[in-house]
């Protein structure tokens, strides 16, 4: 007999093969008391401390254990439950049963104690000395498996459901900051980038490599004023907005039309000659002269002032703005309703 002196001895019962297994004791794999003594006697004596690992998950293991004394955690991993076994409760048994089988747990002493460790050859006295306790024993451990299967199907289904949850609102609010990041660069009245879009697109043209040449076209309302007093402002944002309508079907993918505020706007344009930058100006002043004289009251339109010029990409928006503004201050000084075209490019302010 291989017993160690300090394994507890209990009574054995006389017959397991009519005891029904109660789902409580499937689940924590506690040995009857019967089942436990013969275990102890066949099995190897074992003595662990506090904080021995027996082994770790994924390791191949080929060996089952059996609590005499104290306790052991085990720990599955991931968010799964960590499980703590005690006196009489069994772990492992896959190694033994299978052979070689990955172990699905890392298996830690939380306290002092004794196990009994049974290997392929133990197991087989035990086949040898009470068939219908091991059989019984088997048919309970083979339903802990299948719990431990249906259990972690069901894990696994709560947790595709979380993450299908995480997914969705994460798109959810991705598409929201999308929506805010939206309104954060367009102008509510026009649609059009606002001052703000304006920068924040240079600033990713020029991470991107930004074009050496581009073309700016700077519009600003004649009279707007004098519409908004005589009509009323719902009249003045007609008007932007068709300023707005206008820009928008002239300017291609690679433009960008903004409303710098009230009643200015710029067109920005891929662009290398005045001939390319004149062909957007020359339209949106055509365009406006060609509604003007459709009778309109209250007016929808009114002339517009164009100041347009080529700038350098090596310059910044500050620079190309006051370059283009000296040709809109020249369009307006001259009675406005036109555009003016800037020759030399300014120096950086």
């Amino acid at each position: 007999m291989n017993r160690d002196t300090a394994a507890p001895s209990l009574g054995r019962e006389t017959d397991n093969s009519t005891v029904t297994a109660a789902p409580t004791d499937v689940a924590m794999a506690v040995l009857t008391p019967g089942e436990f003594e013969l275990f102890a006697e066949i099995g190897r004596p074992r003595r662990i401390e506090a904080g021995q690992v027996l082994f770790r998950r994924g390791e191949l293991g080929t060996t089952m254990f059996v609590i005499a004394r104290g306790a052991i955690t085990l720990d599955f991993g991931d968010d799964l439950v960590t499980k703590r076994l005690g006196v009489r409760e069994f772990f492992g048994e896959l190694g033994l049963l299978i052979g070689d089988h990955a172990r699905s747990a890392d298996a830690i002493a939380a306290t002092d104690g004794l196990l009994v460790e049974l290997r392929h050859e133990e197991f087989q006295r035990l086949v040898d000395r009470d068939p219908s306790l091991v059989s019984y024993f088997l048919r309970r451990a083979i339903m802990r498996v299948v719990l431990n299967e249906q259990s972690l199907i069901r894990r696994l289904r709560r947790r595709n459901q979380d993450l299908e949850a995480a997914l969705d609102s994460l798109y959810a609010t991705t598409h929201q900051l999308n929506q805010t990041e939206e309104l954060i660069r367009t102008d509510d009245l026009t649609g059009l980038y606002n001052r703000r879009g304006l920068t924040l697109h240079l600033q990713d043209a020029r991470a991107a490599g930004m074009a050496e040449t581009m073309g700016l076209v700077l519009i600003d309302c004649d009279r707007f004023k004098q519409v908004n007093d005589d009509h009323g402002h719902l009249a003045g944002d007609r008007v932007l907005q068709s300023v707005a309508n206008i820009l928008r079907s002239v300017a291609g993918p690679e433009d960008i039309a903004c409303r710098l505020g009230g009643d200015e706007f710029c067109l920005l344009v891929a662009a290398r000659t005045r001939q390319d930058v004149m062909r957007f100006a020359d339209f949106i002043v055509h365009t406006v002269h060609g509604l003007l004289l459709i009778p309109q009251s209250p007016p929808t339109i009114c002339p517009v002032s164009v100041g347009a010029c080529l700038v350098s990409a090596k310059h910044e928006w500050n620079d190309w703005y006051a370059h283009a503004d000296t040709a809109l201050y020249q369009a307006k000084r001259l009675g406005g309703n036109r555009v003016h075209w800037q020759d030399a490019e300014l120096t950086p302010a």
